[in-house]
């Protein structure tokens, strides 16, 4: 990928934190600007697909790319089985 100088303009007290983040991790201030400007950039990155399906219906077998992965099953009982345990700890003994 090729690169393309540019001009930024930082406050003094950013400046001197990246400096200082710069030279704990041991690599050049440039650098490290250049990696927040790749995460900010795809933080606001607008996908054109998206990221989840609407539904877990599966897709036909000539449908580009593999069908979407069904939702685990309800864990509801395991949950009732753990309170039921922890219940009958807490419950007294006579």
């Amino acid at each position: 990928m090729t690169m393309r100088r540019t001009t930024v303009f930082a406050e003094e007290e950013d400046l001197a934190t990246l400096k200082a983040a710069a030279a704990r991790q041991g690599i050049a201030e440039a650098e490290l600007l250049r990696n927040a400007i790749h995460l900010e950039a795809l933080a606001h990155r607008v996908w054109n697909e998206p990221f989840f399906a609407d539904s877990f219906e599966p897709q036909p077998a000539n449908a580009a790319g593999p069908a979407p992965v069904p939702p685990p099953e309800s864990t509801d009982s395991a949950w009732d089985a753990s309170v039921e345990q922890y219940e009958r700890t807490k419950r007294p003994t006579t």
